[in-house]
């Protein structure tokens, strides 16, 4: 199957998927828009993903959207090695964890969302990044302490699942604004232990074809 993932290297969204086709193996080529120029609103990709949102993921009949989404089509899709663990408890566990970034810590800290805090609200650069790490540090806060419950050196468990899919690139993200991170020391052993791996190296921002070391 034909796979072309529309994302940009720093975004962390696009980041996740990548690390999930990494893990399963799965070849893609990769298109870029530039999010600093605003490129993902223009009409052209509109016409993909209304949203105007990386990443997109275009596969040979469908263009599927929104990252949660496209990790479960993944991984029902190339279901080896599994993504999500084989107990129904186990995978809503899981999920949740997923979705502590995806839904809270990731949507108030996007791109978007500071840029409206700077130009709307007239915030400076020290008062976004406050904001930055009051949400990475409520929901890191949770997680450190979910990640110490179901201990297996990753995220939940001894493989890694969607939660080390989403938990790499937000630590990704928190380090990019210098969040302190040492109250996660169970988090961070996980996202370490994760890192290691080629699959995740791979998917790292700074090696994407993209990437501006400037």
């Amino acid at each position: 199957m034909s796979l072309t993932l529309h994302g940009y290297w720093r975004s962390t969204t696009a980041y996740r998927v990548r690390i999930a086709l990494a893990l399963k193996g799965v070849a893609y080529a990769q298109v870029t828009h530039d999010l600093r120029k605003g490129e993902q609103c223009e009409a052209g990709y509109r016409a993909l993903n209304p949203q105007g949102l990386v990443p997109s993921l275009e596969t040979e009949d469908a263009i599927l959207t929104q990252s949660p989404a496209i990790l479960e089509w993944i991984d029902e899709t190339y279901p080896d090695p599994p993504l999500l663990p084989a107990a129904a408890n186990h995978r809503a566990i899981v999920r949740a964890m997923a979705a502590t970034i995806a839904c809270d810590i990731h949507p108030v800290n996007n791109l978007r969302i500071l840029n409206a805090l700077r130009t709307e609200f007239g915030a400076d650069e020290a008062a976004v990044n406050r904001w930055i790490a009051r949400w990475i540090g409520d929901g890191f806060a949770a997680l450190e302490t979910l990640i110490g419950y179901h201990d297996g050196g990753f995220a939940f468990g001894a493989t890694p699942t969607i939660a080390d899919c989403h938990l790499v690139p937000q630590v990704y993200s928190a380090e990019r604004f210098a969040v302190d991170l040492s109250p996660y020391p169970r988090l961070m052993a996980a996202a370490e232990k994760a890192r290691a791996l080629t699959a995740f190296a791979a998917a790292h921002p700074a090696r994407q074809p993209d990437a501006d070391h400037a």
